[in-house]
């Protein structure tokens, strides 16, 4: 996920967890979810039907982190949160990839130091403005709030922006495939079965266990991902 071009269609770049360096899981993320384009036509962006049943997981008490007098991002303020975000993105990217080049406990301290700060600048976006929407902040900003997202460290953030997140496909103002990397990652941070098999063991190199499997491309292709398959044999060719 990255405000540079995307890579071309099928590339996939890689997210991984707060100690990135040491083989934390990882979350593969094509160029198509990158490029934050809306994976649904406008008149079909629903919340597919496992992004629901990955919202029920938490609940229906989540409350999503938003005060009661949030202002919609437009204009220069937009521009403004745009930018942070990307930038916020990019420097979790570079401390990641000093640590993986150079694993030492200072450098894995630095990612998880950038990590949660870009988690509590996220959070008082949230607060202040609402989930930062393609439709809010484009394409490039709003993936770089995803990627900051499923690095935060607090997972009861994680799930309430997931519920954001489930709202703003409903209505048409982010890419199914938003939800579904989140609702991923938090169904795995639950001990619950994935729906869409995004977050990878590390270790094994396969997929964290999935809901109804037999089925799992079906749900893939809703939201605009290739068949697992592929997404292995990228991951593993690009790994």
């Amino acid at each position: 996920m990255t405000a540079s071009p995307d890579p071309p269609l099928g590339t996939p770049t890689t997210s991984r967890g707060p100690d990135a360096s040491d083989g934390s899981p990882a979350v593969v993320l094509p160029a198509r979810a990158a490029s934050g384009a809306p994976v649904t036509g406008p008149a079909e962006a629903t919340v597919p039907a496992a992004g629901r049943d990955a919202v029920s997981l938490a609940g229906r008490d989540a409350v999503p982190a938003v005060g009661q007098d949030a202002m919609p991002l437009v204009g220069e303020a937009a521009s403004l949160v745009a930018a942070e975000l990307v930038r916020r993105a990019d420097a979790d990217r570079e401390s990641t990839r000093e640590a993986g080049a150079a694993p030492t406990a200072e450098r894995r301290r630095s990612v998880a130091r950038c990590r949660r700060d870009n988690a509590e600048a996220l959070a008082v976006i949230v607060r202040l403005h609402g989930w930062p929407t393609v439709e809010a902040v484009g394409g490039a900003a709003s993936t770089a709030a995803l990627m900051i997202l499923l690095h935060a460290p607090d997972l009861g953030f994680r799930l309430r922006c997931r519920d954001l997140i489930a709202q703003a496909t409903a209505d048409g103002r982010c890419p199914a495939v938003h939800l579904a990397y989140i609702a991923d990652h938090c169904a795995v941070e639950l001990g619950e079965p994935q729906f869409y098999g995004t977050r990878i063991n590390p270790v094994t190199l396969h997929p964290y266990p999935v809901r109804r499997p037999q089925t799992l491309d079906e749900r893939r292709r809703d939201v605009g991902l290739g068949p697992l398959d592929e997404q292995m044999r990228a991951l593993r060719a690009h790994g």
